[in-house]
Parts: C-alpha cells; sequence; structure tokens
C-alpha cells in the first residue's frame, strides 16, 4: 500500500532538482543579461525537451560563447529560443549541426558582417521548417556565407572593411524564399543578383529584400516544380495510410548534391529532393509519389545481400531485376500505380546503340526492366523475353525474395555478356529510371562492417516529466517590406498564479445593484430550452394534424402530404468568447481624482462580464499579456473555455497584476490559435485596453499598429470577429486603423464595471 503524501514528496524533490540544475545551468552560462534571466528556465525546459541529456553542456557552451561575442543579448536570446525548436525540426543529434553553426558564427564574428549574426539565428528556426535536413541546413549556410564573402567590400574600390548591404535583407528573407525555392534555385536567384547589383548597394539591398522589379522577375523564373516542403505532409499521410509505416520524410539539396543523387533509404529516414520538376508529363507530386511507394515497396519486400563477392556488373544485374521485382509486386497492390510506373520509366529503341563500339550494359538492362513492367513491350531480343518471363513465373506463387532474383540476376549476366561491357564508354541516354533509388541499402559489405548501412532503432519518447513548456512563436507583419519576420515572437503561456477568491465577492457584492439591471436584461437574452419544427420528413414524433390530412387525401385519391412528423432543436447561443486583458504598466495609474486604479476598475468589469456570461451560459474563457521586447510575451490564463466560473477562476482574477509593455499582435494571434479550435457558429475576441501596441525594442509606434492590424485580418479570415474596447481618450488616432469599425473608446473609465458587459451583450444579441 502506497504511503500518504509520497507522491507529493517525490514531487518536491523532483522540483528542488529541477530547480538545482537551472540554476547550475545559468551558472554555466555566465550571462548577466536580465533581458536572458527573465526567460531563461523556459528556453532550458525547451533545450531538455529535445536535445539529449549528454548533449546540454555543449548546448550551453555554445550559448555563452554567443553571449559573449559582444553584440548583446540578441543573439543569445534568439540562439536560446530557435535551437531546440531546429533540433526537433530536422530529428538529429545536436552534434551532427551544432559545429556547422558554431563555423558559421565564427566566420562571421571574424569579418565585417558580424551584425549578421543575429538575424541569422533569428530566421534558423523557420528555414529549418522549410529544408527538413541537416544536410540542407548546412547548404544554406554556405550559401549565406558565400554572399556574406562576394559582397562584403565589393563596393567601390573593394574595401573589404565594409559589411555586406544586402546579407541582412538576404537572411530576412531567407524562410520566404525557401518556401518559393529550393536550394538549387535560391543559388540561382542569389548569382543572378550578386552579377547585377554588384557595384551598386542600394540596388543590391533592394534585389535581396525582394523590392526590386527585377527581384521578383528572377524569383518568379526560378520558381519551378513542386518544393518538398509544400507536399511534406501528404506524402507523409500517404505513406502512414497505405503502407503503415511512419518513416521520415528528409529531403536533400538538389543544389549542392552530387549529379545524379538520386532517392534512397537511410538511418535517418527515406530521403528525396527537395523539389522537383514534370516530367513526361507527369508533375512533381506525381514523381515524388512514385519514388515514394518504390521505396515503401523496398522496405517491405527487400533484404540486404552481401557485396563482396559481387562485380560491379553482377550487382548492377541484381539490382535492377530487383527493381522490377518490387515494382511488380507494388502493382499487384496497387495496379492504379501501372500509368504513372510506365510514363516515368524509359523505353530506349532496341537498336539505339552499337555493341562493338560502346558499353550496352545499362541499355540492355532498361530494356529487361522495361519488359518486366510493360506486357505491351517492343522488344524482340530472345535475352530481354526470356528473362522478363521468367521473373513473372517466380513471381506466381509469392513474393519470392532478393536471393531468388539475384540468382535469376546472375544467369542473366553469364548468358548475355559481351565483350564491350568492358569499354569505358558507356551508352547512357534513356537508361535513367527516374522514379528509382540507388539501392544502397541492398548491399552490406563484411570488411567495412555492417553498421554503416544498418537501419539503426528509434530513439524512445522524451520522458514527459523532462517536458517543458517552450515558447510559441508567432510572425510579425514588417510593413516596410511588406513580409512577415518569420518567428519574430516568443510567446510564454502559463496558467496566471491565484489570489484570494473572497476579494472579487467584494468587488461583486459592491455593484450589486448592477448585477440586478443586467439580471433583467440576461432573462430575456437566455435562449428557450426547445422549439416545434413541424412539417418534417422524419422526426421524434407525428404531427397529428398534419398526419389526418394526409389521410383524408389519400383516401380521397389525392397525394398526400409527406412531411407528418415534427422535431425539435434547441434554440441556443452558440458562442465562444476570449476576453483578452492588456496587462501593461499603464493600468497601475490612478483614476482622476481618485486612489482606485484603472487596473482595480478593469478586475471590477470582467468580474461583472464573467458572471453575465456564466449567467447566459456562453463558452468564455479570460486571459491577460503583456511584454517586455518580442522575446517575452506572457500570456495567463485566468479561465478556460471548460471551467466554471468559481473559486479558482476568481482567486486568479483577484490576483492579476499590470506591468511591462504592450505587444498586441502577437497576443492576439495568440488567443486566435486558441479560438481556432473551438467549433462555435459565433467567435468572438474581446480585447480590453488602455493604449496602443508598443514595446520597448519598437522605436517606430507604426511597426507593431501594422502588425497588429495584420493579425486582426488574420483572425477574420479564420471566421474570429474581434473588437476593442479602449480606455485611451486618444485611441481615435490609431484604432479605427487597426480594428476598422469594431472599437469603442470608454471616456469615463469609472464606467467601465456598467459599460463592458453591455459591449459583450451588444456584440452576442
Amino acid at each position: 500500500m502506497a504511503v500518504p503524501g509520497i507522491r507529493n514528496v517525490a514531487d518536491a524533490r523532483r522540483r528542488l532538482m529541477a530547480t538545482a540544475d537551472s540554476q547550475a545551468a545559468w551558472s554555466a552560462l555566465d550571462c548577466g543579461f536580465a533581458a536572458v534571466a527573465d526567460v531563461f528556465d523556459e528556453c532550458l525546459a525547451a533545450a531538455r525537451q529535445h536535445i539529449a541529456a549528454d548533449e546540454l553542456p555543449a548546448f550551453l557552451d555554445a550559448a555563452r560563447a554567443i553571449g559573449k561575442l559582444g553584440r548583446g543579448a540578441e543573439p543569445l536570446l534568439a540562439f536560446l529560443e530557435c535551437w531546440p525548436r531546429v533540433v526537433a525540426t530536422l530529428a538529429v543529434r545536436q552534434s551532427a549541426i551544432l559545429p556547422t553553426l558554431q563555423e558559421s558564427i565564427r566566420r562571421l564574428q571574424k569579418s565585417p558582417n558580424a551584425p549578421a549574426i543575429t538575424p541569422l539565428l533569428q530566421t534558423l528556426g523557420a528555414v529549418a521548417e522549410r529544408l527538413r535536413s541537416a544536410d540542407a541546413l548546412a547548404d544554406y549556410q554556405t550559401l549565406a556565407l558565400d554572399l556574406a564573402e562576394r559582397t562584403a567590400g565589393s563596393i567601390h574600390g573593394r574595401q573589404t572593411t565594409h559589411p555586406s548591404p544586402s546579407l541582412p535583407d538576404f537572411l530576412a528573407q531567407a524562410p520566404r524564399l525557401l518556401g518559393l525555392l529550393s536550394l538549387a534555385g535560391l543559388r540561382r536567384w542569389m548569382e543572378q543578383g550578386i552579377r547585377l547589383t554588384a557595384e551598386h548597394p542600394e540596388q543590391q539591398r533592394a534585389y535581396f529584400a525582394l523590392a526590386s522589379p527585377e527581384s521578383r522577375a528572377m524569383l518568379q523564373r526560378e520558381r519551378e516544380g513542386t518544393l518538398f516542403a509544400d507536399v511534406e505532409r501528404r506524402l507523409a499521410l500517404s505513406l502512414s495510410a497505405l503502407w503503415a509505416d511512419d518513416s521520415p520524410l528528409v529531403p536533400y539539396s538538389t543544389a549542392f548534391a552530387a549529379p545524379g543523387l538520386r532517392p534512397y533509404l537511410a538511418t535517418d529516414g527515406m530521403r528525396l529532393p527537395d523539389a522537383l520538376d514534370s516530367l513526361s508529363g507527369i508533375d512533381g507530386l506525381g514523381r515524388y509519389r512514385a519514388m515514394l511507394a518504390h521505396l515503401a515497396a523496398h522496405r517491405q519486400w527487400s533484404r540486404p545481400l552481401v557485396a563482396d563477392n559481387w562485380s560491379p556488373l553482377q550487382r548492377l544485374a541484381v539490382e535492377t531485376l530487383e527493381d522490377a521485382r518490387v515494382d511488380l509486386l507494388l502493382l499487384r497492390r496497387f495496379p492504379g500505380l501501372r500509368p504513372l510506373l510506365l510514363a516515368l520509366h524509359p523505353q530506349p529503341a532496341e537498336d539505339a546503340c552499337d555493341p562493338d563500339r560502346v558499353n550496352t550494359l545499362r541499355h540492355r538492362l532498361t530494356c529487361l526492366s522495361r519488359a518486366c513492367l510493360d506486357p505491351e513491350h517492343p522488344y524482340t531480343a530472345a535475352a530481354t523475353r526470356e528473362f522478363a518471363t521468367r521473373l513473372h513465373a517466380l513471381l506466381a506463387d509469392g513474393p519470392a525474395s532478393t536471393r531468388a532474383v539475384a540468382e535469376l540476376a546472375l544467369a542473366w549476366a553469364t548468358r548475355t555478356r559481351v565483350p564491350s561491357d568492358q569499354f569505358a564508354n558507356v551508352h547512357f541516354a534513356d537508361t535513367e529510371v527516374d522514379y528509382r533509388d540507388d539501392n544502397r541499402h541492398l548491399w552490406t559489405f563484411i570488411e567495412a562492417g555492417d553498421e554503416e548501412e544498418s537501419f539503426e532503432p528509434r530513439p524512445a519518447p522524451a520522458d514527459p516529466e523532462a517536458a517543458g513548456l517552450p515558447p510559441r512563436h508567432y510572425p510579425e507583419w514588417d510593413a516596410a517590406t511588406q513580409s512577415f519576420r518569420p518567428d519574430w515572437a516568443a510567446v510564454y503561456e502559463a496558467l496566471h498564479p491565484a489570489g484570494e477568491a473572497a476579494d472579487i465577492d467584494r468587488l461583486l457584492a459592491k455593484h450589486a445593484v448592477l448585477a440586478r439591471r443586467l439580471k433583467r436584461l440576461l432573462d430575456r437574452l437566455k435562449p428557450q430550452e426547445r422549439v416545434r419544427l413541424r412539417y418534417q420528413e422524419e422526426g421524434s414524433e407525428l404531427d397529428l394534424d398534419v398526419a389526418v390530412r394526409a389521410w383524408t387525401d389519400w383516401q380521397s385519391g389525392q397525394l398526400p402530404e409527406p412531411r407528418i412528423n415534427v422535431s425539435h432543436r434547441t434554440d441556443g447561443r452558440d458562442i465562444s468568447a476570449l476576453l483578452l486583458l492588456d496587462l501593461s504598466q499603464s493600468l497601475n495609474a490612478r483614476l482622476p481624482g481618485s486612489d482606485q486604479r484603472i487596473l482595480d476598475t478593469a478586475r471590477e468589469a470582467v468580474a461583472l462580464l464573467a458572471w453575465a456570461i456564466g449567467e447566459l451560459g456562453d463558452a468564455c474563457a479570460i486571459a491577460g499579456f503583456h511584454s517586455n521586447s518580442r522575446h517575452e510575451v506572457r500570456y495567463h490564463h485566468i479561465k478556460g473555455f471548460s471551467e466554471a466560473w468559481d473559486e479558482p477562476v476568481k482567486a486568479r482574477l483577484a490576483a492579476v497584476e499590470a506591468g511591462y509593455s504592450t505587444r498586441m499582435g502577437a497576443a492576439i494571434r495568440h488567443a486566435g490559435h486558441a479560438l481556432s479550435g473551438r467549433r462555435s457558429e459565433k467567435r468572438i475576441l474581446l480585447l480590453l485596453t488602455d493604449g496602443e501596441p508598443a514595446d520597448i525594442d519598437v522605436s517606430d509606434p507604426d511597426y507593431l499598429i501594422a502588425d497588429t492590424r495584420q493579425a486582426v485580418e488574420s483572425l477574420a479570415a479564420e471566421g474570429i470577429s474581434t473588437f476593442c474596447l479602449s480606455l485611451d481618450p486618444n485611441a481615435g488616432r490609431y484604432v479605427g486603423r487597426i480594428f476598422g469599425p469594431h472599437w469603442r473608446v470608454l471616456d469615463r473609465i469609472e464606467r467601465l464595471p456598467e459599460q463592458l458587459p453591455m459591449v459583450y451583450l451588444n456584440l452576442t444579441r
């Protein structure tokens, strides 16, 4: 029998150990930035969730080095926030990608381009989301460093003390560019930009900021084919649904890959190119599906062979016939793939090359492969027809095996070998079966050890006890570039601490007269329980009047009324509302001629509104927010949609305090994320604020106003209505730019407890 309280003791011990570990980590970071201290615990929790325990010291060492660069807190904050997400996105060990990033930072720090370290780190998480592989991320950093070196000091006599004018703009636009281009296309677009604008710094900035017509024209020219990032989800769902296979899909860069690199099975998943153009009338998505189906078939039916005693000719024959075998098994399971595979499989002419002049091995094998798949093939060579027939016969009683196919391939190689198979001049035309992999998984080597090509077991899931609450990142709209800054604001959410629930009860008692007046109004607005719907073909009961008339019509030979039933529906309100409170420092100001703070008045109004909504039965949530730069937007849960207006909620509301700044766009996006999961007919975000959007790291007030407007418009596109009740007497100069017609300014703040419930009732009538 468990000892009472032992769980609480264990939990307390675990919390103490976590606190000690956090303090040790903070000491290892050796950082004096207050902005970093505010968010370090959350960042460390995210790092523990996604980075292996034995690699956490390396993470802290890298962070410590970044903090000592002399670039302020920004690069360190960006690294702490984005790096765990990069590791999780790429699904690799940190040691596979951190050295490359450290080398990139070192090279930038030793050059005139050191200020670009911050934008590099700030956008790294969004870039990783698009690239999805460690190799591609390394190639992207190579591109960025190449641009930095080629454009730094290239203006006016190549003075090497000048930083690259375009590198920060390129890094800021990189997530957007990688959403449109593959790495190969991005490199070509970059080369054109350097060539066209090398001697004109302003034109160069405009080009890499996507602000010039030439830049957009070049971008459109390079935007061809299908990007892996755009179809990854569909491919993963197909793999899971059709093959019950959850292997990761990892792209490789076509910009830096060796020529002719094909898809392959690797220890980290199924590797596919990062972009595909149309081929033989098949679009990029169709080609991806053919590649994925072929790889999945290999994973199910192929088994590796020891390669040491096979010649290159024999191995090529085994690979070709094994590819044909898994394709035939694939077509048995999914016959509808036949037109797709035949369209992508070349059909070389039988007499396309002279066996006395060139090596025809690949040509003969491609003809054999086509004959295996296509019953209507045009080939007349006896060996081609015989071995295609033998492969079909081998599969007549079942899927056969890779070993059986290897014996058939060895027989083919012995029968068809000719002297020209030793020639170096190989005939390659029409011999590339595009959707097939490179078959590296088919071979193991005794001398080198089997572990290089073995399939490693997947790691166990992370311990849920170690999971923290990492920040949720949101973009911000930059009106100057007319584009979003990806993952710019970090929102940390938490349950608000509790205070004394009795304080809220005293506030409600203070407004008892107002509450009684609201109660009478609420009684008129409450929904009716049930409404009868007559003349229904199907229903819960018979409508006797209509049924009698229908019987009379039928007896008199007329067509009777078929809608003789009654059904019911609830005449209710299907509303979800979220009240978002601006908890910035300005709420601590006193009301004119009073000792009461604006915050105290707001608390009274929110208490009355929450009580009123509870009386109506609407789904309601309450949250507050404030910010301390884009790295620290705090979002406090006060009441959840599923919670009743009871003691715990009152206690949280009683403890609400104000401080810091008002980064409104990020808070609205996070509140919209909570509302987007509701299935109500009407979803409302009601914002109560006393000032315009502002934060300590933003000097241009129009920047956050434009971003908040974009956030409101985004919610409107999702069917979420946003209304602002402002307590700022000067709000007229900016609130309409943000909320359009959906706002109201309350000149007399002391009337807020009366007006806030009325605003809600008017919105939801």
